[in-house]
């Protein structure tokens, strides 16, 4: 369904095609996963000449697939871990409608359960789409959440959560962290740990780490601000082969040069054009603009070696910056099925190490044909926030527990395992919003974009990353007087006037 509440945010206004220009602008486009895809995109369609760096040998970037050999000689497809496009997600979607229109190369996940320590287990499936009806529905038939804790919750501070306007909401929670907040508000402790701590760990973080306010527009987009409801799908392949080569021959075909396996090391003002890239090959290109759609740690490494590009001030945005701790992906070809009642996605609370198991095999077409050959399946166990402990540790711990979880799992032969481990994901630390750098930059030519891109609109995670790609290519394009693209958000605040007053009430007393 689409929600008729949704927000249309109107392309700036333009000729159709940079073809009405005298000249055709260049931009150098750093960074092929979502946001940098998104961007190439936008230019593309409108004429632009597009140029697009990528330092891997897959696109996609996060959200990537690749394929690798397990030590009988198999080759199989792999990925960093699963990930759920929402019905919400509607710039994201629109990318991948380029080359898939009916969204066929994703499937649909109709219920994602979540089980605690103590094997309470919440369900999403069946709630009504409408809010505040959703949520109703939801805490009174979780196991967590009883009317009695209803009735103790705070609800002039906890008024922000459904009451969310974007960006206001930043102003009034983002000093807090999302942990001291539930705790404010009364929020009982054990459905935090199932209905909570999940989107918490969405930007891979603990709740003490992270901004109230980011909490609560994740509640929003996710809950009580939209009616697409937290049904999601899922690729239906690896996420090469479904998602970003198709789209990667779309963009060839609209005349981008896609360079993989090559990064950017410098931007600098000047040259021929308004801008200069120095990639790792030692080549120079000249441009009219640029976006910057890398990761955190490789956009600071970019701005560190321009020396003079932008004032301090935005210097020090970019370079205080923040990455979320490690987390690990564990996947795993196991030589027998695991019952046929298991989820595809099982989230789990309280159940340290493990944040949550996949049943890749039950979804994804290459694993469901390895499943098929070898009478097996194909696991997959995350673990976000992890500290310091060996690897080899914590692999055991990770085990241990999907054993205990999906006991059939204990007597399976490991054909096959990988243990990705990563820390590339933007940290959204209390306080971090307002000094977090924005799509434009005082540097003219030059745009940023990717999730930890700060936009004030109400998007996180991959639609973020796209939302900022798109607003990264409309930016440049209405600079050139070129038309740009329309983009979707769910509402931009609460659909309950009594709850914006509550929480209006509860700002001025803060």
């Amino acid at each position: 369904m689409i929600d008729p509440r949704r927000v249309t945010h109107p392309a700036p206004a333009g000729v159709p095609h940079a073809h009405a220009l005298s000249a055709t602008p260049r931009v150098v486009v750093v960074g092929g996963g979502i946001a940098g895809l998104a961007a190439a995109t936008g230019l593309a369609e409108r004429g632009v000449s597009v140029e697009l760096l990528e330092r891997e040998h897959y696109l996609g970037g996060r959200v990537g697939g690749w394929t690798e050999r397990l030590a009988d000689g198999t080759d199989v497809a792999n990925n960093r871990g699963f990930h759920a496009f929402f019905r919400q997600y509607y710039n994201l979607r629109w990318l991948l409608r380029r080359t898939d229109p009916g969204l066929e190369r994703l499937r649909a996940v109709e219920d994602y359960p979540l089980v605690d320590g103590e094997g309470r287990r919440d369900t999403f499936r069946g709630l009504p789409k409408t809010p505040p009806w959703n949520a109703l529905a939801f805490a009174l038939r979780s196991p967590t959440f009883r009317m009695r804790d209803l009735v103790r919750l705070n609800a002039v501070a906890a008024a922000p959560l459904a009451a969310v306007s974007v960006p206001e909401i930043y102003e009034q929670l983002d000093d807090r962290d999302a942990g001291t907040f539930l705790t404010d508000i009364n929020f009982p402790v054990a459905a935090r740990h199932l209905a909570f701590e999940v989107f918490a760990r969405s930007f891979f973080a603990r709740p003490e780490r992270l901004s109230a306010a980011e909490l609560a527009t994740m509640f929003h987009i996710y809950f009580l601000g939209s009616s697409e409801g937290l049904v999601f799908d899922v690729a239906a392949s690896n996420f090469d082969t479904a998602l970003w080569e198709p789209l990667g021959q779309y963009l060839i075909d609209h005349g981008v040069r896609v360079r993989r396996g090559v990064s950017a090391e410098s931007v600098t003002a000047g040259g021929a054009k308004l801008l200069q890239v120095r990639d790792s090959t030692g080549t120079t290109i000249d441009a009219d603009g640029v976006v910057l759609a890398t990761d955190v740690a490789a956009l600071q490494r970019i701005v560190a070696a321009s020396a003079g590009l932008g004032d301090d001030g935005w210097r020090q945005q970019v370079a205080q910056l923040q990455t979320a701790p490690p987390f690990v992906v564990q996947r795993l070809w196991l030589d027998r099925p695991v019952n046929s009642d298991r989820p595809a996605f099982l989230g789990t609370g309280g159940l340290d190490p493990v944040d949550n198991i996949s049943v890749v095999s039950s979804y994804e077409r290459q694993a469901a044909e390895w499943a098929r050959a070898h009478h097996g399946s194909v696991v997959e166990v995350h673990s976000y926030s992890v500290g310091d402990q060996p690897q080899s540790e914590l692999r055991e711990r990770m085990l241990a527990r999907l054993h205990q979880l999906y006991p059939e799992t204990a007597a399976a032969g490991i054909v096959g395992e990988t243990l990705l481990v990563r820390d590339d994901c933007p940290l959204f630390w209390p306080g971090a919003f307002a000094k977090r750098p924005t799509v434009t930059t005082p540097i003219p030519g030059l745009m940023l974009a990717g999730d930890g891109i700060r936009i004030d609109l109400p998007v996180a995670l991959m639609e973020r990353a796209a939302t900022t790609g798109w607003t990264a290519a409309n930016q440049l394009l209405s600079g050139w007087g070129i038309a740009g693209h329309t983009l979707h958000t769910v509402p931009v605040q609460g659909r309950s006037p009594v709850l914006r007053r509550l929480a209006s009430r509860e700002g001025r007393a803060s």
